[in-house]
């Protein structure tokens, strides 16, 4: 592995969950379940950030990609009772899926140029991170 590209967990976590249903219908269906487990996983996930969907009706496909502090962080959605719940019936609903977790590996600069001091997660705040570095 390259030494300036070190993946670091703890750092932010990107989960990418694509989901493929047979019809429209099944689509929206997918589409309202999906709204009210955003709900549950606000309240009750630790170190969740955001979630955004990209949605595809000719390809009766949903991209859900959502933003965690840290890798921990995930593993406090099998406190969500409402989305272990909808893991289990994503056969039923004849939806098919494919998810991936994505790890922080630094700076854009050192990745795609091999340049630059590491600096820390876009995740945390920038200001903070100011104000420290001047005390």
């Amino acid at each position: 592995m390259d030494p300036l590209i070190t993946p670091d967990p703890e750092r932010g976590q990107v989960v990418i969950t694509r989901f493929e249903c047979e019809s429209t219908l099944g689509l929206v269906r997918l589409l309202l379940l999906h709204k009210r487990i955003k709900g549950d996983v606000r309240r009750q996930a630790s170190g969740f950030i955001c979630v955004r969907t990209h949605i595809s009706w000719r390809s009766h496909t949903m991209l859900s990609i959502s933003v965690w502090k840290d890798l921990e962080s995930i593993y406090s959605m099998g406190q969500v009772a409402r989305h272990i719940q909808a893991a289990k019936r994503t056969s039923q609903l004849r939806v098919t899926t494919a998810s991936g977790i994505f790890c922080y590996v630094g700076d854009w600069r050192r990745v795609m140029f091999r340049v630059g001091k590491p600096k820390d997660s876009p995740l945390l705040p920038i200001k903070q991170r100011q104000r420290e570095g001047a005390q």
